[in-house]
């Protein structure tokens, strides 16, 4: 069974209310993750992170009110991840395709196979139909800044004459579709994805998409 690494901490420690609260919320992510919203269980939950029933209410208060502060925090972790790869986009390439390349499989490396991203798309799959609220925050973090985000960096590329773009946001939605479709059919099946495969993916995806979007 997996165990948050701050779950090691025991009530009879007394740890700080702080590491109280992340133990319990890094158990939550891990039970949410294997068993669902529904069949997770405050006092599984309590168990994993080494405090009390009541603990948990105290600092969280209730099992929805928890779902939410995890996917918030989560969708956070996530949400940093992915814009400190986005520092190193090639705004200003040098050789477009392979700069592109580059940065495509550190985004896939460190965004894409990113274990918060993994969970959070597992529970929008599994949980979003039943409690769509619960993923406002998700909707504001995860597509709602990221798209635009990159879309903003294709729009320098076009600008600066690299790429021909009519519509930066619809070649960003198609450039992330690219990217990630091989690697979520794996990540679907469980299959691991070695570290070529990845640069793989990441090269033909840049081939497609500047075949589509490459200055003519």
């Amino acid at each position: 069974m997996k165990t948050s690494p701050a779950a090691a901490s025991s009530e009879t420690e007394s740890p700080p209310a702080t590491s109280k609260r992340q133990a319990i919320l890094n158990a939550a992510a891990d039970i949410f993750a294997e068993d669902g919203f529904a069949a997770a269980s405050i006092d599984a939950i309590a168990a994993r992170a080494g405090v009390s029933r009541q603990t948990v209410y105290n600092q969280l208060g209730d099992k929805d009110n928890l779902f939410k502060v995890v996917v918030a925090e989560i969708t956070e972790k996530s949400s940093a991840d992915f814009f400190r790869v986005l520092d190193t986009f090639p705004v200003a390439p040098i050789d477009l395709e392979k700069d592109l390349t580059e940065f495509s499989a550190l985004l896939l490396r460190k965004a894409v196979c990113d274990p918060n991203g993994r969970w959070l798309r597992k529970l929008v799959e599994t949980e979003g139909g039943r409690f769509p609220e619960l993923f406002e925050t998700w909707k504001e973090y995860g597509p709602g800044k990221k798209y635009p985000a990159i879309a903003a960096r294709l729009a320098q590329l076009a600008l600066a004459g690299h790429l021909d773009i009519e519509d930066p946001a619809l070649a960003a939605r198609q450039y992330m579709a690219l990217l990630a479709t091989d690697l979520r059919i794996n990540q679907q099946i469980g299959r691991p994805t070695p570290e070529e495969e990845v640069h793989r993916m990441a090269g033909e995806a840049t081939k497609t998409f500047l075949r589509a979007f490459g200055k003519r």
